[in-house]
């Protein structure tokens, strides 16, 4: 079992850091607003630290999902940042979705420390981390990955390495555009068949239940 941080407690990372746990990884948390961590601790177990830096020394793996490129970049860079405080050869595994360039900026900067680096977007919302079935797309050393990849399958159904550096975020940008070329299509679908007058609801019932990839449909008609 591993001992790991885990940084951002936000609708993926709360239910991710918990997967954690309940596979027996000793977690120490850390949230920028201090009362969900507390919150996530009293449900949980585990450990919370005020800053990225006190919740990621000495750990074997400091997992992360934050909101965009700049709170990675204050998460690991900034003061009190994470890359301040990790030992050389422990893993940093970032499942936000951010660019590649990020990825491959920060994969670089944490190199200089001794620390790996992964990036490792993930797929299936919120309802794929509450349940432990995420899709984790991974770019980065293959060595790193195969150490780190044990405990990311905590909650993840499917745990690949893409490529070099950030391969994961590359792959991560071709899942949302294939969604959102899905999303368009079932949005002139349910347009075409308004225009001809026939029920919606009856017709989306109809084409969920009549292809294999039904469950796709699904959840772009609830959006």
């Amino acid at each position: 079992m591993a001992d790991v941080a885990f940084l951002g407690l936000g609708v993926m990372g709360y239910p991710m850091a918990g997967h954690l746990v309940k596979n027996g990884h000793a977690v120490t948390v850390y949230n920028r607003t201090l009362a969900k961590a507390l919150k996530w601790t009293d449900e949980n177990g585990g450990s919370v630290a005020e800053t990225p830096a006190g919740a990621s020394t000495a750990k074997d793996i400091v997992f992360c999902c934050v909101g965009n490129d700049d709170d990675l970049r204050a998460v690991t860079l900034g003061e009190g940042g994470a890359f301040s405080s990790m030992r050389a050869g422990s893993i940093f595994v970032d499942h936000t979705t951010a660019s590649a360039e990020v990825a491959r900026e920060l994969y670089a900067a944490a190199a200089e420390k001794g620390i790996a680096f992964i990036d490792a977007p993930v797929s299936g919302g919120e309802a794929g981390a509450v349940n432990g079935v995420l899709t984790v797309m991974c770019g980065g050393d293959e060595e790193h990955f195969e150490s780190a990849r044990p405990v990311m399958e905590s909650y993840g159904r499917s745990v690949r390495r893409v490529g070099e550096a950030g391969s994961g975020q590359l792959a991560k940008m071709v899942n949302q555009i294939c969604i959102g070329g899905l999303v368009q299509a079932l949005s002139e679908g349910i347009h075409f068949a308004q225009k001809a007058e026939i029920d919606v609801d009856i017709v989306l019932d109809i084409i969920t239940k009549g292809r294999p990839g039904r469950g796709r449909w699904k959840t772009a008609a609830r959006r």
